[in-house]
């Protein structure tokens, strides 16, 4: 393939062979879904200083326009239109940032013109993010999450077909009404159950015990589960009005464990802690003290576990109605924290708090 005329011949062949592959591509843009990309920095927007860095890299320096250039084929699926709400690393990612992303796909999705969305995220807190909007989205149109675990960048970069596959689902009308979803690696995932599990591999989001929503195959999702908590338009909590959530901090269970850093967030002004304990989220001696301490204090306190997987069993490894803590159910400690956070926007009340743990 050494002459000109060689290669073009190949290129040709490269091209009917894609329009074979996407018969969706050829419709009339008359008829094409209505999707908003929101873009808030990431990996997904990163560059390195080569085609060949994949770690080393800075994160959120490609804007969304320039996205949406590199991926010509969703312009065929959708009228897509483009805003950058946020351009950082999302690592720095802050409750304030959730606020104002929540509002604004509220907003977005009340206008008739708007099918769905698709926001454009970091990794590594994009399970949270996307736990947040399925608590606070008024709406059942489709919310997907994407990210990208190597750089804009990079050769093989994985961002391209994860934003075409994020765009196709958010314009998919057997997308609505399942909650806020992540499209990754050709998966769809659960916000509420998903979670980063590998630091590198382009398969990193997992959902080891409950599973997967579906696949993306052949320009559309394949649905064969969905979530039985409520979510969305069927969550109590809104943000239309909050300024600020409140303080809820997490500390990690271990060996040897002293109650300085609970001590500490709570002398800081904490109204809640998730304690990620270990096991079924055991209390050991070194910190039971301070927790039952802290809790007569006001701070509600819920039991996790850094284990990943399984459900922390009410009254299991500590007598919860006792000493009126919450347990977690199988919300991670990232996620328990998210939805404590919103729940003390409701109550104070444990039972009520505990009632919410097992509804979402």
């Amino acid at each position: 393939m050494s002459s000109p005329q060689a290669k073009l011949a190949f290129l040709s062949v490269i091209a009917l062979s894609l329009a074979a592959y996407t018969p969706a591509l050829a419709q009339d843009p008359g008829h094409l879904p209505n999707v908003m990309i929101l873009a808030t920095g990431g990996t997904i927007a990163g560059s390195g200083a080569n085609s060949t860095t994949t770690v080393g890299y800075t994160a959120a320096k490609v804007g969304v326009d320039a996205l949406i250039d590199a991926v010509p084929e969703i312009k065929k699926v959708a009228n897509v239109k483009g805003e950058q709400v946020f351009q950082i690393a999302c690592e720095s990612m802050t409750n304030d940032h959730w606020l104002k992303l929540a509002k604004r796909v509220n907003a977005l999705l009340a206008q008739s013109d708007v099918d769905g969305i698709v926001i454009t995220h970091g990794t590594d807190t994009l399970e949270e993010t996307a736990y947040f909007l399925d608590l606070t989205v008024k709406s059942n149109k489709p919310v997907v999450m994407v990210g990208a675990m190597r750089p804009a960048t990079a050769i093989s970069a994985d961002g391209p077909i994860n934003i075409y596959n994020a765009v196709l689902l958010a314009g998919s009308k057997d997308a609505v009404g399942k909650g806020v979803m992540i499209a990754m690696n050709d998966e769809i995932s659960a916000a509420r159950d998903v979670t980063k599990t590998n630091t590198s591999l382009t398969s990193t989001f997992r959902t080891s015990e409950l599973g997967l929503l579906g696949y993306m195959q052949d320009n559309a999702p394949h649905f064969y589960r969905q979530s039985l908590r409520k979510h969305t338009t069927e969550s109590e909590f809104d943000v239309s009005n909050l300024d600020k959530l409140p303080d809820v901090d997490i500390i990690y269970g271990y060996a040897n464990i002293n109650p300085i850093a609970l001590d500490a967030f709570v002398a800081h002004g904490d109204k809640g802690i998730v304690f990620a304990s270990v096991g079924d989220g055991s209390v050991g001696a070194g910190i039971k003290p301070s927790l039952i301490e802290t809790r007569k204090k006001g701070v509600i306190v819920v039991r996790s576990s850094r284990v990943g997987n399984g459900i922390v069993a009410r009254n299991g490894e500590a007598n919860d109605d006792e000493l009126d803590f919450v347990v977690s159910d199988t919300l991670n400690s990232q996620k328990a924290r998210i939805l404590l956070m919103l729940a003390l926007t409701k109550t104070t009340d444990t039972k009520a708090i505990q009632k919410m743990f097992y509804t979402y």
